[in-house]
């Protein structure tokens, strides 16, 4: 075991982000490619509608990926970081209030984690940006031509978080009870449990009653930026 140091571990949407990012990714990335918004509309809506059906997240999140079926892994890599270059300007990107706690982690010499259903294509730029040393996400499939087949491995959601939390701090050799996690919906649940400084974001009921009784921190969403790079 390491003494003193210590990882903390990111939900990224919401949480460091004001927005989802696989939703916005995805409208840049079809529109990148001649969509006028019809399509987007349809598959948002599809999507969306696996969350008001009560089915897992999980589901929406295979389905997800089977949008970028066919495409070049480079394209949609360059692609992530055209999106994130431009939705980093906006005046309301980051939650400030998260974002300053990372950077204090980042300060003190802690391992930063981004931990997040999304993909690479949006999770590297904004690692890159914010310091983050390693990312916990979903993983595409690839074929042997270097284009995505459309499948998922596992979605880096609820369950899968805990487990590859758990796993990654093992493999830093740190304390589980010296580490931090930030989540802002019940999802997160089983990662924020697994540390000893879970830290809730946002206004989530299920994660705030937690929060409430536990005594766990919680931090506001609010939005602002980050600075002027």
């Amino acid at each position: 075991m390491s003494e003193g140091r210590r990882a903390a571990f990111f939900d990224v949407d919401e949480t460091l982000i004001t927005a989802k990012s696989m939703f916005l990714f995805l409208r840049h990335w079809l529109a990148d490619n001649g969509d006028d918004g019809t399509v987007y509309r349809r598959q948002a809506d599809a999507l969306r509608a696996t969350v008001g059906q009560g089915l897992p997240r999980e589901v929406g999140n295979r389905a997800y990926y089977g949008n970028f079926a066919g495409a070049r892994v480079s394209d949609v890599l360059a692609a992530g970081q055209a999106w994130y270059a431009g939705y980093r300007r906006r005046p309301d990107a980051f939650v400030t209030a998260c974002v300053a706690a990372l950077e204090r982690h980042r300060a003190a010499g802690d391992e930063v984690v981004l931990v997040s259903g999304s993909f690479e294509a949006c999770l590297a730029p904004i690692a890159e940006d914010l310091g983050a040393g390693l990312v916990l996400c979903s993983d595409p499939r690839t074929a042997p031509d270097g284009t995505y087949t459309g499948e998922v491995g596992t979605p880096m959601i609820g369950v899968a978080k805990a487990e590859a939390v758990t796993k990654t701090i093992a493999g830093l050799g740190v304390a589980a009870s010296d580490c931090y996690a930030y989540g802002d919906h019940s999802s997160d649940l089983g990662m924020l449990g697994v540390v000893g400084h879970p830290v809730v974001v946002g206004e989530d009921t299920v994660l705030g009653d937690i929060a409430c009784k536990q005594g766990w921190p919680v931090l506001p969403a609010a939005g602002g930026r980050r600075d002027d790079r």
